[in-house]
């Protein structure tokens, strides 16, 4: 593993396009952190967007993991493009007559995958902690490590998407294009589940199809934070709405995830299997 993870960083050390994509996606994480400094004083009105209770714990873990995933495109465009690269730069045929079998050529690519979800979530657990420990009204040690759940389900989430982009830089070879699939796929889904909800069966019917899909099963891990905000309730009781949702994380939602992530790096194995190079 260390082996195959280690020729893979060698690439991006030497790839100036990476090395920019990823500090984009570090530099996004950090600014989680700006939220906090967001204020706006207008006569009498007083807003101050981290006296909200963003960054009490445990909440935190929720709300930054769910914004962190928007992130996660750069860290795709990288491994999409080094993986389109092996084709173009004729680097794949090369490691094949050096010795490294086609499995190994895919673990090293998910193994990066895994390197990158995994740096990822450390790094938000950091950020997390740091914002927690200086704007949480709640800093007992039982209830900063609750909800940390959300962090699995942060890593798994980046693993499966990642996953999916190495599928398709392997079946189409351009990083460019790959990219663009991917967001089709992603605008037929969704498109696909607000015309079947609104015509048809109505959201909680499809949520039920539609959860075994893979856009919608990794958005399934995290649901969206806001509706948990006591601000949030307070309006919608005065409105007549009830914000009572169940936010955790299942592990069936987890096992469905985990299930396109193995097929995604199965497909991706088969299909350069089957390639003559």
């Amino acid at each position: 593993m260390l082996r195959l993870l280690s020729i893979e960083f060698q690439k991006i050390k030497h790839n100036k396009a990476s090395k920019v994509l990823i500090s984009i996606y570090f530099l996004l994480l950090v600014s989680i952190a700006l939220i906090a400094s967001i204020k706006f004083d207008i006569g009498s009105i007083k807003f101050h967007l981290a006296e909200l209770g963003i960054f009490n714990f445990p909440y935190i873990w929720h709300f930054n993991t769910f914004v962190a995933a928007f992130f996660k495109i750069f860290l795709l465009m990288v491994i999409v493009s080094m993986t389109a690269n092996e084709y173009s730069n004729k680097t794949l045929k090369q490691n094949l007559i050096d010795g490294l079998s086609k499995k190994e050529f895919i673990l090293s690519k998910f193994y990066m995958a895994l390197s990158f979800a995994a740096i990822s979530t450390v790094f938000v657990f950091l950020v997390s902690i740091v914002l927690g420990l200086i704007y949480s009204s709640y800093t007992e040690p039982a209830i900063i490590f609750t909800d940390l759940e959300f962090l699995l389900a942060f890593f798994i989430k980046l693993v499966c998407f990642f996953s999916f982009g190495l599928f398709l830089g392997v079946l189409i070879k351009r990083s460019a294009f790959a990219v663009a699939a991917m967001a089709v796929l992603f605008l037929i889904e969704f498109i696909s589940y607000f015309i079947i909800s609104g015509h048809y069966k109505g959201f909680d019917e499809t949520d039920r199809i539609y959860q075994f899909l893979p856009f919608k099963s990794m958005w399934n891990l995290i649901d969206e934070p806001g509706s948990r905000l006591s601000a949030a309730k307070e309006l919608a009781a005065q409105l007549g709405e009830d914000l009572t949702y169940d936010y955790a994380v299942h592990w069936y939602e987890i096992a469905i995830v985990l299930g396109w992530t193995a097929l995604f790096i199965f497909l991706s194995y088969r299909l350069l299997k089957k390639r003559d190079l």
